[in-house]
Order: structure tokens, then C-alpha cells, then sequence
């Protein structure tokens, strides 16, 4: 028998317990119900995945599932807030049951891992696209935003930058030896929701890094009103993208890349000891607007707007 819409929402996405105690009703009603506990605001956001835009025509599907809900949790992360539900809408060009058996894994289990529930969404046909709404809290008034870097402030990251980008560009068919590390950044990132809560009242802005570090940081200096130079030594770079930049000479890439989904933040230096976990410092906020990039000694600007949907 054919799926319907509501039967496949029943076979492939209804979860039977709520994960968390928030969930006061999940996906059955017109609406789901979420009660934020006192003294916590709740965080949202939503992203949308299109076939042949953000992924490739043919993409696994399950690895498709993971990565939408994880450039959504890593919003929340960018905001230290703890995620609690998300809804998810789906336009599909026909039913297939495999492929919604596969993509549900994907999401589900990565809902599983960060006590997330799916509380409702909407189905439709038309071509592939996916939309992700997630919600977390975090504590009033304690949201980490991009508004509050300071002059003198350090610039940390976490994790390695360029993997991601790298994975892109194997999928293109640059040949790499041993693909599978970087083409796991690309297909299956890991949204940093641990280090985003241990940056509450220690980071002074943050920011993940979707569309390249470069372009993201670039959004900290506008909303604070301030500069930045990245000390390209610092970088922390992995030994394939180091060996990709040495072969093709694109030195730009781990800083224009997108699709890191690490977090880039700002900590003022009578905070530094207060950082508990495994970050890099990569430079530092500056009084001059704009960002600056010291390699092999020399200070130049760096311009960088990363991928905008709109533009020409």
C-alpha cells in the first residue's frame, strides 16, 4: 500500500517518549507544546537544505538526515543553549521508503545523542528540500551573542578548520590519500553543543562557522564594531589540509570554506583561565575595523563574504 503523508510521518518520524520534560505534547495536534523552565529564555532557528545547493544530487541519505539536524544544533551551540525539539519539514519529489528509512536514521539518531525531540513539521511534494526548526534554552540573559567582542579580546576556535572544506573539494575531484577523515567533516559534522555550554560567562561573543571562518568572524567584528588579525601560523590545520594547500598552493581555503560547523569565539585575557576544554587561540580583536591576516610575518587584509544565495 502507498504511503501517505500521515503514514509516513507515523512509520518513519513519530518518536513514542519525549526526551526531556519540556515536551509537554509532541507531534499529533495542530500544534506541539514546549514549557521553557524558569529562568530560561528559549533560543530558535531554522535552516533549509536544498538538493543541488547544499548537497549533491544522490547524497546518502542518512548522512543527508545527520547533517541537516546538525547545522541547526550547532546553532544553538553557537548560543550556549541546550537543545529541546525541533521540527522538520520535508519536500519530497516521490515517496521513497528506503530513502526516508535511511534519512530518518540519520536524524534520529542524532536527535537520540543530544536528547532532542522531533515535535512536528509538515510533508509536500515538489524538489528535495529540507527544513529543520531547532530550540534550546539557556539561562536568562546569559546567550552568548556576536555583539560583545572586545578590543584586546583573544580569538579561539574549536576543533581543526579546512576539513570540511577540503571534503568539498574531493567530492569535486581533487584526489586525496585516506579521504574518509575529511569526508566525514563534510557528510557528518558534529555540532559543538559541550563547548558552547562550558562558554557561558567566559566567551564574549561567538559564532559557528558555516560559511567559512573568514565571512563568520567577519560577522563578530560588524556586530561588535571592531577588528581582527588571525595569525595564519595558528591555524589549526589538519596534515591533509596541510598537504592539499602545499600541492595546489590555495592557502585561502581553510579560512573561506564552509561547512566546519566548529565555533569561533572571543575571550577577554582575565578570562583565558576560565576556558575548560581543548581550544586553539588563532588572533586577536583589534581597535581598526576590518580583518588581517599575519602570514610569514607580513599583516594584509583579508576579504571574505563567503556563499550568499543572491548574489550575482
Amino acid at each position: 500500500m502507498a504511503l501517505t503523508e500521515f503514514s509516513l510521518i507515523q512509520q518513519f518520524f513519530v518518536q513514542q517518549k519525549p526526551k526531556n520534560t519540556s515536551t509537554a505534547l509532541g507531534i499529533g495536534d495542530d500544534c506541539a507544546l514546549l514549557s521553557v523552565p524558569v529562568g530560561y529564555q528559549l533560543a530558535i532557528t531554522a535552516d533549509t537544505m536544498v538538493e543541488g545547493v547544499h548537497f549533491f544530487a544522490g547524497a546518502d541519505p542518512e548522512q543527508l538526515g545527520h547533517k541537516l539536524l546538525a547545522v541547526n544544533l550547532s546553532d544553538l551551540a553557537s548560543m550556549g543553549a541546550k537543545p529541546l525539539a525541533v521540527t522538520l519539514a520535508l519536500t519530497l519529489p516521490s515517496v521513497d521508503a528506503d530513502w526516508l528509512r535511511c534519512f530518518s536514521k540519520g536524524f534520529l539518531n542524532l536527535a537520540e545523542q543530544y536528547g532532542v525531540d522531533l515535535i512536528g513539521g509538515d510533508t509536500t511534494s515538489g524538489p528535495l528540500t529540507l527544513t529543520v526548526q531547532a530550540m534550546g534554552v539557556v539561562p536568562n540573559h546569559k546567550a552568548l551573542l556576536r555583539s560583545g567582542a572586545k578590543v584586546g579580546d583573544l580569538i579561539y576556535m574549536t576543533g581543526a578548520l579546512g576539513d570540511a572544506g577540503l571534503g568539498l573539494k574531493i567530492n569535486l575531484g581533487y584526489q586525496c590519500p585516506q579521504p574518509d577523515a575529511v569526508l566525514q567533516h563534510f557528510n557528518t559534522p558534529n555540532p559543538q553543543i559541550a563547548a558552547g555550554l562550558a562558554l557561558i560567562d567566559v566567551a564574549s561573543a561567538c559564532i559557528d562557522i558555516s560559511d567559512g571562518l573568514a565571512a563568520d568572524l567577519g560577522h563578530i567584528l560588524e556586530c561588535s564594531q571592531v577588528g581582527a588579525c588571525l595569525e595564519w601560523e595558528a591555524l589549526p590545520l589538519s596534515a591533509l589540509v596541510q598537504r592539499y594547500i602545499a600541492e595546489t598552493g590555495d592557502w585561502a581555503m581553510p579560512l573561506t570554506a564552509g561547512d566546519d560547523y566548529q565555533l569561533c569565539f572571543t575571550v577577554s585575557p582575565d578570562k583565558v583561565a576560565q576556558l575548560k576544554g581543548e581550544y586553539t587561540p588563532i588572533g586577536i580583536i583589534e581597535a581598526t575595523p576590518g580583518l588581517r591576516l599575519r602570514k610569514s610575518g607580513t599583516v594584509q587584509a583579508f576579504v571574505s563574504k563567503g556563499y550568499e544565495h543572491f548574489s550575482k
